[in-house]
């Protein structure tokens, strides 16, 4: 059966070729956002969906999905860094592939009073979940100085991070910065010409999403799940569209894939035999990337990159220590 058309995802062939649907198999559309991906694999074989996301709105989206593919899609709300309880509150312990579109969603943009983007006026929120944590608003107003220009350069990957912290922290003694064209017209004060044809306030947006949404933090935990549900030669596929999701992905599928990295000429050779087995085996060498007649009907998968890798049947890799402690005190 063939969906009604709906947004289509960036690299959608590339990302069902990768995926390899089969009859039966169970797959979960981690970053649900439209549906594009899970109706493309629905359609590519007689097999089943779970899809996530911590949206209400993609949710409520879905149902008319659902109807589409009666009895071969469910729809859960939550982050996917949590797929592993997610899941297992359905009675699912195994899937077959898990697909992932990192970022924000053009449907998330495009809605002004979501707040992402400063090409419309509205609330300054940026949260996916508009039901749980601090909005950009509150990180904007009540963050120290320091902490803001810290959060731009880490996140935004902005030089001009300690500029714009200190014109913003002027800004909010006058009057809270509640607004997306209030934050724009502030950076636009301190970076007035584009770089690179890209808006100046661009990165700081990018820089405050991430964090409000503690999006790499969730991709972490999303990769070392997707390594627990995978059956052996089941598939992730992973579209990141910039640097700091993109190196993510890269470092854990190598370190999963059984690349290490050179030892220094001062550290004595590591013996292969004392390494874990990989448990996972790359599909391609480098990341894919669009199509030139892709970026050309499509300017915004330009950035983008695939990954993706098969299961194998080895182990998990133990989870890093400091990790245990993040997950012990978020679950408090």
């Amino acid at each position: 059966m063939t969906a009604a058309p709906i947004h289509t995802p960036v690299m959608l062939n590339e990302v069902v070729e990768a995926l390899a649907p089969r009859a039966d198999a169970l797959y979960v559309d981690a970053t649900f956002g439209a549906g594009g991906y899970t109706a493309a694999v629905l359609d590519a074989a007689p097999c089943m969906v779970l899809g996530i996301d911590r949206d209400p709105e993609a949710c409520e989206r879905a149902a008319e999905l659902g109807r589409l593919y009666s009895g071969r899609l469910s729809v859960v709300r939550g982050a996917f860094g949590d797929m592993v309880a997610l899941l297992a509150a359905r009675g699912v312990e195994r899937v077959d592939g898990v697909a992932m579109d990192l970022g924000v969603s053009s449907n998330q943009i495009e809605a002004a009073e979501r707040g992402f983007s400063f090409r419309a006026d509205g609330p300054l929120d940026m949260r996916m979940d508009p039901d749980r944590g601090l909005s950009a608003a509150d990180v904007v107003n009540d963050s120290a100085e320091a902490d803001l220009a810290q959060i731009i350069w880490a996140y935004g990957e902005e030089r001009a991070s300690r500029r714009i912290a200190r014109a913003i922290v002027r800004a909010r003694e006058d009057a809270p910065i509640t607004r997306t064209a209030q934050l724009a017209n502030i950076v636009h004060r301190v970076l007035p010409r584009a770089r690179d044809g890209i808006d100046p306030a661009t990165r700081t947006f990018q820089a405050l999403r991430i964090h409000v949404n503690d999006e790499l933090g969730e991709l972490d935990r999303g990769l070392r799940a997707a390594e627990h549900l995978l059956h052996p030669g089941g598939r992730l596929c992973v579209v990141a569209f910039h640097s700091l999701e993109d190196r993510k992905v890269k470092t854990f599928l190598r370190s999963r894939g059984g690349a290490q990295p050179r030892p220094s000429r001062h550290v004595p050779d590591i013996d292969a035999s004392d390494m874990p087995a990989p448990s996972f085996r790359l599909l391609h060498r480098r990341a894919i990337r669009p199509s030139a007649a892709e970026v050309s009907a499509n300017p915004r998968s330009r950035s983008a990159r695939l990954r993706a890798a098969e299961r194998t049947a080895a182990p998990p890799l133990p989870e890093p220590a400091n990790a245990r402690t993040r997950a012990k005190r978020r679950a408090a």
